[in-house]
């Protein structure tokens, strides 16, 4: 069974990535590669893909990762009906209260005000 799968590229903190089609049991980084279909760059959030090339994989049943998923819908591949599309964050929030967002703001100017006076007499 195919994978369809991103194999990261690029330098020490600098990734990269390929949308790889490969063996399903094999690691990413070193199975035997059918196939790339394109490239995805995390910090520009670009990603160039061969759209026939990865309809073909998918309608020959290569398995997408949720990732991957998300990137062949944005680029435009018609994804088969058996393509479980991730849901977004769809739990609810523990402790909603103790989020930093949700706290009140201090007043640390008024508190550091003060004592900047009392360094300089």
């Amino acid at each position: 069974m195919l994978a369809i799968r991103l194999q990261r590229v690029g330098r020490k903190g600098y990734p990269i990535y390929r949308l790889a089609v490969q063996e399903a049991q094999r690691h990413p980084s070193s199975g035997r590669v059918v196939a790339y279909v394109g490239t995805y760059n995390p910090h520009t959030k670009e990603s160039n893909v061969q759209v026939e090339l990865a309809q073909k994989y998918l309608d020959n049943g290569a398995q997408p990762t949720p990732r991957i998923v998300k990137l062949l819908d944005a680029a435009g591949v018609k994804l088969p009906n058996w393509v479980k599309k991730a849901d977004s964050k769809s739990k609810p929030i523990k402790n909603a209260e103790k989020l930093r967002k949700n706290q009140p703001k201090e007043e640390v100017f008024a508190e550091e005000a003060p004592a900047a006076e009392e360094a300089t007499e």
